[in-house]
């Protein structure tokens, strides 16, 4: 699991430990841009990455596809998170549900994962009752994805701290 901040560098920190581990790792992306800047944002992230990457874009069911056996970046857990959150109708216990339904799911097929995610509840707290429900969820998300990650590292202005 890498966590941290927006622009912390947590994106460029997995995909240099997957290729580390395999010439050709997958690359789960999980975003639906829904704006230009959000585009534009997702197109640096393919650029960065060369051929010997596989992609694959999914929104919620990730372990519907055949992953066996491979080294797979999950970019990222939070926008997955979204995702859920959404499509659960904005209900937290609902989403935290099938989050946890689908991640364990995903962890049952035998390959390495790499989790990318934020942590955006390190701020002030929210006048939007949507945008507290939605940071409660990813807290416990995140939580949930760290109890089952071997490793997990932090990343502060680029620099990667090894916290588990």
């Amino acid at each position: 699991m890498v966590t941290g901040g927006q622009r912390s560098g947590k994106s460029e920190f997995a995909e240099h430990t997957a290729l580390s581990l395999s010439s050709s790792p997958v690359y789960l992306a999980t975003a639906q841009p829904y704006d230009d800047e959000f585009r534009h944002r997702v197109r640096l992230h393919q650029l960065r990455r060369g051929p010997e990457w596989t992609n694959i874009e999914e929104q919620l069911y990730l372990a519907d596809h055949d992953l066996s056996s491979r080294i797979v970046l999950v970019d990222c857990v939070t926008m997955w998170a979204t995702n859920i959150f959404f499509h659960c109708g904005e209900d937290i216990y609902k989403a935290l549900d099938m989050f946890r339904k689908e991640f364990d799911r995903l962890l049952t097929i035998d390959s390495t994962f790499i989790f990318v995610t934020s942590e955006i509840g390190l701020g002030g707290t929210s006048e939007n009752a949507m945008q507290r429900h939605f940071t409660d969820l990813l807290g416990l998300v995140n939580r949930h994805v760290a109890r089952h990650a071997d490793d997990v590292y932090l990343l502060i202005s680029g620099i990667d701290l090894k916290i588990k």
